[in-house]
């Protein structure tokens, strides 16, 4: 079994957040002997159904999620991020929610923000959270210039998710890195909270293995400059990644944590947590609201009835073809219509299309 599970991934559905294709990542996760593998693209889950099947098809045990940036208000300079994981599908419904109230609302400076008060406690279960490393509110304040306010906001946290936050370490080789290791550590024992080790993976191997072609960290930041209109030599551009956040095996984070092994082990212990499998290859139709006293079926032949009378094939009409052939080949095909569970289907077909001529 292996000893560390990758809980921070993002792939080319992040756009300038990475460049990891999701059925190479199914590979290259089994390549390297791990038996699970999260996936939390940017403020979306538009990858999930794809890499849900990518990863069942190599033996994987698909974890879903998202990391999210979280503001007090729209004003906020610097929003702060969580990493949010599926524990089971009423995590999903929860954070599917969440990403769609941000969408939907477009706070802030035309960015997709959660705002923190709609993390309220039951709009949160079923989700597992890692504290955002030293780009977090936790990490943020330990570096700031109040980080006694840390454990306040720490507490401010567990109290969202009771016994469902970890404080993320990461050694990918940013600035002040060190000192908010340092500092997270403490504060984790001080208060008894678990750490979790990640290495925030936006593209998968350290190098191609062939001079004559960039390297992914080089592809990944040729994009990253043209989202930013800057070119690779552009001494004032920033430079927020490093050459270390590939895909690295679980021998490479042992090497890197081995001062912290409870950090590694509780990535696979938070990959056993999480339950959530999809249901998938089953029409999710939405349902149309029909009259109280109708169902759907009954409304949709009501509805097929009235549209043969505007036709002028009603049981008192004498047009070429009896009306009782019409109205049993109208039964025969909403019998099937309706067996098949697709009455709603064609109601809606039906509503927008009468919304058509309406508006003709």
């Amino acid at each position: 079994m292996s000893r560390f599970v990758h809980l921070s991934v993002h792939s080319e559905y992040s756009l300038v957040d990475g460049v990891v294709r999701v059925p190479e990542l199914a590979e290259s996760v089994r390549a390297k002997g791990m038996p699970a593998v999260a996936l939390t693209d940017h403020m979306n889950v538009f990858a999930m159904v794809k890499f849900y099947k990518a990863a069942i098809n190599h033996g994987l045990k698909p974890l879903i999620g998202a990391d999210i940036r979280v503001a007090e208000s729209p004003r906020d300079a610097v929003p702060t991020r969580l990493t949010l994981l599926c524990a089971n599908a009423a995590g999903f419904h929860n954070l599917s929610r969440m990403l769609s109230l941000a969408y939907s609302r477009r706070q802030g400076r035309g960015e997709v923000l959660v705002l923190k008060r709609w993390l309220e406690t039951d709009a949160l279960d079923g989700l597992i959270a890692l504290s955002g490393g030293q780009y977090g509110e936790v990490g943020w304040t330990l570096l700031g210039t109040r980080p006694e306010r840390a454990a306040a906001v720490l507490d401010e946290w567990l109290i969202r998710f009771p016994q469902r936050f970890y404080i993320e370490l990461h050694r990918v080789g940013w600035p002040e890195e060190s000192d908010y290791l340092d500092e997270a550590v403490r504060l984790a024992a001080t208060h008894g909270i678990p750490v979790v080790a990640t290495n925030p993976v936006r593209f998968l191997n350290p190098d191609n293995h062939r001079e004559d072609e960039p390297n992914d960290f080089e592809a990944h930041e040729v994009r990253v400059c043209i989202q930013q209109g800057k070119t690779l030599n552009d001494p004032r551009r920033s430079r927020a990644y490093t050459e270390h956040q590939y895909l690295k095996s679980p021998a490479e984070m042992e090497e890197l944590f081995g001062d912290l092994p409870e950090a590694l082990s509780n990535s696979v212990e938070i990959a056993r947590r999480c339950s959530f499998e999809l249901e998938l290859d089953r029409p999710c139709l939405p349902d149309f609201k029909v009259p109280s006293e109708q169902t759907a079926a009954a409304h949709l032949r009501e509805m097929t009835v009235r549209g043969l009378g505007k036709r002028g094939v009603t049981p008192a009409g004498n047009g070429a073809i009896p009306f009782s052939d019409y109205a049993a080949r109208l039964e025969n095909e909403l019998d099937v219509i309706c067996e098949m569970g697709f009455e709603g289907y064609f109601l809606i077909v039906a509503d927008f299309c009468g919304w058509a001529r309406e508006k003709r």
